[in-house]
């Protein structure tokens, strides 16, 4: 199932227990750093039609957007946890990006520094978002979605 919109526009996809939002990198040559707990920075080299995926169990979009608007905008780095850091008891928001999001309900959040993986809710788990030209493409049928300006 495709789904398109803009660079200007986010994608909600709405769960029974929580929602994901989904923008466009949307600038070319954009760089994601991210930071390990081992004291080291990763850099992934993004495109432009890539995907920011944020995960929350709030249904919080204004959550969602802040978090989207810090990766792209902002170019915040990612902060990885150790799945014994005391934090990852503690986040409602996480953040996976780049071509394809694979959502899962049996992770513990901020333990997976792999950026294919987003720990989300039951009803969104199983979903693969998969980038496209002009939106995203999803591994089967899924109706409660929303498109926004972002």
């Amino acid at each position: 199932m495709n789904i398109n919109f803009k660079n200007d526009e986010i994608l909600f996809l709405e769960g029974k227990t929580g929602i994901v939002g989904i923008v466009k990198v949307a600038y070319d040559n954009k760089m994601l750093f991210i930071a390990t707990q081992d004291n080291e920075e990763i850099v992934q080299f993004l495109e432009s039609d890539d995907i920011i995926a944020v995960s929350n169990f709030k249904k919080d979009k204004r959550a969602i957007r802040s978090q989207a608007y810090l990766s792209r905008e902002e170019s915040s780095p990612l902060v990885i946890l150790n799945k014994d850091h005391p934090s990852t008891k503690r986040l409602e928001t996480v953040i996976s990006i780049g071509n394809e999001v694979n959502l899962n309900c049996n992770i513990i959040p901020g333990t997976h520094p792999e950026q294919n993986v987003l720990c989300s809710c039951d009803s969104l788990s199983g979903l693969k978002i998969v980038k496209t030209k002009t939106g995203i493409k999803l591994n089967k049928k899924f109706d409660k979605f929303t498109i926004e300006k972002f």
